[in-house]
Parts: structure tokens; sequence; C-alpha cells
């Protein structure tokens, strides 16, 4: 166990090693990963030095007091909120070493290639196949939604490698190189005009069986640990009081009087405590994490994230009234970063409405909610034992 003190003394003699004003910005970054002061609850040896998770506010405090340069989670966020923590559950040593680091530095991006065109909310369903072919699997399929692939080096993705098993077995999970032969990424256009996410078509990919994270057929159970780090990630990011779409609200609230009306005024203030509700449970949610894995709770921050924007932006546009209609640009952009709450409140408005389908459709996380929180019973499933190939389509 290392203590608080202890952080201090390695967090100083790394800054004292590697000025941040002179040492160049990867660097730095590498340093710090070797240091095991990236993710202190991680091994040793991996960026961590198997410390408590809450440790790492010590680390953060220190460097951001020194100006220390940070990895820029929010571009690399899939690799840091999903494909890290799935690699540290699931991988071989090897893997561990290969992609952790330059994943953490942000020398490497990562995609996530798991939704599809043809199984909807039903991730389970999916139909991209991965065949095997003496040490490679050969894939074939197409993914959608997919944030970064045009910038991904790497991707997580799953592919049924056995069609005669039931829809949640025969799953099986692996680390895609989407530099390779047979990937083609599309942009797909939104309705905000730009093309954040992609389609990607996977002909023939070649990926080696040491790629592969975890069991043949597991490749469901593995896809849990992501999904739930995933749902964390967008639901419970960190934000300060009057972070986010309502303190955006709040502050045309106050700055714009002639906009004011009693209805208005009722509904920013309901939506207001609510924003503070879902901050503080977020920050529950933290410390919970402290003490082990995401649990179904992320399911329930993610879902009460989704419904609060589209609540917020669409007060935001009445509270406008025709200044909130006009939309500044509809010239389409490649943006490398998920941008929930930039530029006007028409983009925001539209933007929003995608909160309920990213990172699990709020239908399927109402059932996760149902089952695994409040205990109810299980929504009856008449294919959980049909073989994927003969179920209706």
């Amino acid at each position: 166990m290392t203590d608080a003190a202890e952080l201090v003394i390695r967090t100083q003699e790394l800054l004292a090693a590697h000025p941040p004003a002179t040492t160049e910005r990867t660097d730095f970054l590498k340093a710090r990963f070797d240091a095991g002061l990236a993710w202190v609850h991680y091994p040793e040896g991996l960026g961590g030095l198997g410390a408590a998770r809450s440790a790492q506010a010590v680390v953060d405090a220190e460097l951001e007091a020194a100006g220390a340069p940070d990895n820029d989670p929010r571009r690399i966020g899939i690799g840091l909120g999903m494909a890290a923590p799935t690699i540290l559950g699931y991988g071989t040593e090897e893997q561990k070493r290969r992609f952790l680091r330059p994943l953490w530095v942000g020398e490497e991006v990562w995609c996530q290639l798991f939704s599809e065109p043809g199984a909807g909310s039903d991730l389970a369903a999916l139909g991209t196949r991965a065949v095997r072919d003496g040490d490679d699997w050969v894939v074939n399929g197409q993914k959608v939604w997919t944030s970064s692939a045009h910038l991904a080096r790497w991707a997580i993705l799953i592919a049924r490698t056995d069609p005669d098993a039931p829809k949640h077995r025969g799953i099986t999970y692996f680390v895609c190189d989407m530099t390779d032969p047979g990937v083609d990424v599309r942009p797909l256009r939104q309705i905000t005009g730009e093309a954040e996410f992609n389609e990607v078509f996977l002909t023939d990919v070649r990926i080696p069986d040491a790629h592969r994270l975890g069991e043949v057929g597991d490749g469901w159970k593995v896809a849990q640990t992501t999904l739930m780090n995933e749902r964390v990630s967008i639901g419970g990011a960190r934000i300060p009081r009057e972070g986010g779409m309502i303190g955006i609200v709040a502050k045309t609230w106050r700055e714009r009087p002639e906009l004011r009306t009693h209805d208005l005024h009722q509904r920013l203030m309901k939506l207001w405590v609510e924003a503070e509700v879902a901050r503080l449970t977020g920050e529950r949610l933290r410390q919970q994490l402290v003490a082990g894995h995401p649990g179904p709770e992320g399911s329930g921050m993610k879902l009460g994230f989704a419904r609060l924007n589209q609540e917020i932006s669409g007060l935001e546009v009445e509270l406008m009234g025709e200044e909130g209609l006009l939309y500044e640009d509809w010239t389409m952009r490649r943006p490398e970063l998920v941008d929930f709450v930039g530029r006007d409140p028409g983009y925001r408005y539209l933007r929003a409405k995608g909160n309920s389908i990213e990172g699990g459709t709020s239908e399927v996380l109402l059932n996760i909610v149902a089952e695994r929180v409040l205990g109810l019973p299980s929504e009856p499933r008449t294919d959980k034992d049909v073989a994927w190939k003969d179920l209706a389509r």
C-alpha cells in the first residue's frame, strides 16, 4: 500500500527529474506513466503502484499545482474509460504492456466497434462474424455510431464466432488494428450537420489470435466490463456546480432578464435542482468506485444524464425564443472531440437527442436499473436458449 506522503514524494521526484516547463509534453507523460503515477490503482509496471484509487487525487493535485501537462482525456476518452479497464481485466501480460502505455500517453487513439445497424438496441444480436483461420481470425461485418474511428489506431471489437450458440454466447472480444487492410471508415453525418460518428465496414480483416481479449465465446462477459465503464464515463463525469448544460442556461437567465417568464423560472429551478442531485449522485458513484468496480448504478447515472440534457437544452431553446432557432453553420465537420455543450442553443438541442442512444439506449438502461438495482423480475426472453442463426430477423 502506498500512502499519501509517499505519493507526494514520488510526484515531487518526477517533477524534479522532468520539469514541466522544460520537458516536452509527451516525454513528461511517458515519465509519469513509468513512475506509476498515471493511474495509481493499476499494478506496478502498468502505470500504477497498486495503491487505492482514491490516492490518485493526491497525485493530480500535486501535478496541477506544478502546471504539469495532462494527457488530454477528452480526446482519448474511449481508450481511457473503456479499452484500458477491459485490457487490464482480461488482457494477457503481453497485451497490457503493449497497449496501456501509448493509450494513456495519448499516442494511440482508440474507438469501440460494438453497435451494428442490424442489432439496434440489442447489442447481443450482432452479426459481424469472425472465423478462425490458422493463427488469425477473419472478420466481416459492419459497425455503426463509432466515435473517433476516423482518428483511431486501435479498436475494441466484438464479433460472433459461434452462430450455433445463443446470442449472448458465441461472441468473442478482439483488439482490431484500424490501419489493417479491409477496414473502411466512412463519415456518418448527424442531425447537427457534423460527422462526429462513423460507419465502419470490415471486409476480410485479419486479426491475430494474440489480439483476442478473454476466452473464445466469452466476449459478452468481457464486453460487460467495457459497457459498465462506458456508462460511468458518459453519465458520471465530474463537473462543478452549475457545470455542463445547466450552467449555460443559468448564465443566460442571469444575463438576459428580458427573456424571463414565471413559467420558465419554475422549470429552470426544477432542472437546476435535478442537475445538482445528479452531480452529487455522480460524486457518490465515484466514491463507490474507489472500493471496487462500476456497478449498475452507472446505468442509472447515464440514464439521468440523457434525460436532463434533453430537458435543459429544450428549455434553453424556449428561453431564447427566435434566437434559439438560429443555427450558425451546417457545414459538415469532423470533430476530434465529443462536444455536448459547444456552439449554440440549436446545436445543443439537436446534439442532446443522441444522449439517449450513445452508450446504451435509455430503454436498455431502464431494464438494467429495473432488474439489477430495483430487483424486479427479468423481462421475458423467448430467445434465451435459441441458437443465434435460428433467430428471426
